[in-house]
């Protein structure tokens, strides 16, 4: 501000900055008086939402939770009530819940919204015909929900409880709201009804995580299961083994130990070709396991295909990427980075020690990574890669900008470009909820250039919005068909290059029981796992050669320079085809690793071999 003085005192620059905002304001306020409107700041209406949830009330009070798969829910359930909460799981939302949400609901919003918002009335509206009156729902429970920012309407789950909530009757009920970036929205004051101290996080996380590793382990073995219903069988009592372990207080890790020996009861017959298909998309409607996706994991199953799903502990993985990256970036901003009470962001580096945030997230990510692979290889779940969010936000850079939030963010292109690239699934389906913003940008618009730009792979994005479920299931079984031809081909191209028959191949397995273990995973080659399974065989029958290459790979490092030169390559294409689009003002016809005559829609990159799941 620059100023000057006379007899009556300091007077502000006539170019300043400043002077002009005064003159406009006083401007405004002269209008204001001249038309007859009010010059003092109105008030605007506000709706507030209840959340005051005391210490003295937790007696009383259940805390409902829901939103995640039916392992995550019961786990979270286990935990909290082991640290002192009453707790109460919701079912899994389905068709009746998203009548509830449609009844009660605004018009136009996505589908999780419809589908969660309405499970939480129609538990209430239960309790309500049950005989319960009002009041007492209202006073004796809580329910404790996530929210967010930016284009996704996740962001204004909060505003459609409380719509839902009053139209149903049940005016005044308590909804915490737990941000992404900023915490759990609850009253403040001593006594808080939740505490989030450390007890309370270990306690999340460990039942996330669990639940994650006990999924993927889950579906990595019902497709091969031999006898039909032995793998569900295993999972729900290893759930009621955690879940009373997370209740009672008791050793998780002993838990974990049960639940192995109860899943290592399973037969499982991996030389069933089976195409192996990616699930991603929006974060909800993926995970979810009941009619808000159609229930499409075990429909893939049920058509004869092994799912590959995504876990929360990606997401939570992205979260502290996404705190990174922008550490880094406004840490670069010109100028004062303002706080929050200052008019600024709430991301806002003013007074924050840059390097002590960066290593405090550094080390996050390494405990968290750290922590699931401990519990993975306690349940059995061997060689799962947690993806690199790095390099996802690297090759998926060029065509979706980092910047850019809301729903899966970069995420659904990075994940979409190494399925293929990378062999690792037969077929990516790409799940997204009607009406959602984000998502459908992505999948309706920027993965068109990667499936023009990699052409070989089978994509196919569909919508949910509780209705057409023959259509859905209609049109992921046309792609099916496409990948089992691929997975029977990739079968076919493994026997011919390690010279053996699928029956030799048996014989091979029936003198080496090891390999048919319900944990045992073969090193990745193929999208296939059956074609995972041959190319080990074969390198297995020369045990001295096989165990030599093993002992160098590890000394040297292989694998690892392997694949960071096949990232850099990957980059290198995505930047290229990505240049050529914005250039010619069309989409890429086609852009392989080195000739575009070298194009064989049945080849697989040259990156693809040996590379790590999830990386």
């Amino acid at each position: 501000m620059t100023t000057t003085r006379d007899s009556n005192g300091p007077q502000l620059d006539a170019m300043s900055l400043e002077a002009i905002e005064a003159e406009l304001k006083q401007f405004e306020n002269d209008e204001r008086r001249r038309l007859g409107l009010p010059v003092d700041p109105t008030k605007h209406w506000f709706d507030e939402v209840p959340r005051t949830f005391t210490r003295d009330q937790r007696e009383h009070t259940t805390i409902l939770v829901s939103g995640l798969t039916m392992a995550h829910d019961l786990f979270i359930q286990a935990a909290l009530r082991g640290i002192g909460y009453k707790v109460k799981a919701l079912d899994v939302p389905d068709n009746d819940a998203l009548q509830y949400g449609r009844e009660y609901g605004n018009r136009g919003q996505c589908n999780p919204t419809y589908f969660t918002v309405g499970n939480l009335v129609k538990y209430l509206d239960g309790l309500r015909e049950r005989g319960v009156a009002k009041d007492d729902i209202v006073k004796n429970h809580v329910f404790i929900t996530a929210g967010a920012c930016g284009p996704c309407r996740f962001g204004t789950y909060v505003t459609e409880y409380r719509k839902a909530l009053r139209d149903s009757g049940f005016d005044g009920f308590r909804v915490l709201l737990f941000q992404q970036t900023g915490g759990l929205k609850q009253a403040t004051g001593d006594g808080v009804g939740l505490e989030m101290n450390p007890t309370f996080f270990w306690a999340v996380v460990r039942a996330i995580l669990i639940g994650d590793a006990l999924n993927a382990l889950g579906y990595r073995i019902r497709p091969y299961e031999v006898q039909p219903g032995a793998t569900d069988r295993a999972l729900e009592t290893s759930k009621k083994i955690i879940s009373d372990a997370f209740e009672r207080g008791t050793a998780l890790p002993v838990a974990l130990w049960k639940a192995r020996r109860e899943l290592a009861k399973v037969s499982v017959d991996r030389t069933k070709v089976k195409p192996r298909v990616g699930i991603i998309g929006e974060f909800w409607a993926m995970t979810t396991e009941g009619d808000g996706n159609y229930g499409l994991q075990r429909f893939l199953e049920a058509e004869g295909a092994e799912p590959d799903i995504q876990l929360v502990t990606a997401w939570l993985l992205y979260m502290i990427w996404q705190g990174g990256y922008d550490t880094d970036q406004r840490a670069t901003l010109r100028g004062v980075d303002k706080t929050k009470a200052e008019g600024g962001s709430k991301f806002s580096l003013a007074g924050v020690d840059v390097r002590k945030r960066k290593a405090s997230l550094w080390a996050g990510e390494r405990v968290l990574r750290g922590l699931f692979q401990t519990i993975a290889t306690g349940l059995g779940l061997y060689d799962y890669h947690l993806p690199d969010m790095n390099e996802i936000a690297e090759v998926s850079h060029a065509f979706y900008d980092n910047n850019l939030r809301g729903g899966e963010g970069h995420m659904e292109i990075g994940k979409l470009i190494q399925n293929v690239a990378y062999a690792k699934v037969d077929m990516t389906l790409s799940v997204k909820p009607f009406g959602c913003m984000p998502s459908s940008s992505v999948s309706d618009g920027v993965q068109s250039f990667i499936t023009e730009l990699y052409p070989q792979g089978i994509f196919l994005p569909i919508e949910t919005n509780g209705d057409g479920a023959v259509n859905v299931y209609s049109r992921v079984q046309m792609q099916l068909f496409k990948a089992k031809q691929v997975a029977q081909r990739e079968v076919d191209a493994a026997l011919a290059e390690v010279g053996m028959t699928m029956d030799e191949v048996r014989a091979y397995l029936r003198k080496h029981p090891q390999m048919m273990s319900p944990f045992h995973r073969s090193p990745h080659r193929a999208g296939c796992t059956a074609a995972d399974l041959v190319y080990e065989v074969g390198a297995r029958r020369n045990r001295l050669t096989y165990w030599k290459e093993q002992l160098i790979a590890r000394a040297t490092g292989k694998a690892g320079k392997h694949h960071a030169d096949a990232h850099e390559r990957l980059i290198a294409i995505a930047r290229n085809a990505a240049a050529k689009t914005r250039k010619k003002g069309s989409i890429v016809s086609v852009a392989p690793e080195v000739d575009a005559a070298a194009a064989d829609d049945a080849a697989r990159p040259a990156v693809r071999r040996r590379q790590r799941r999830g990386q």
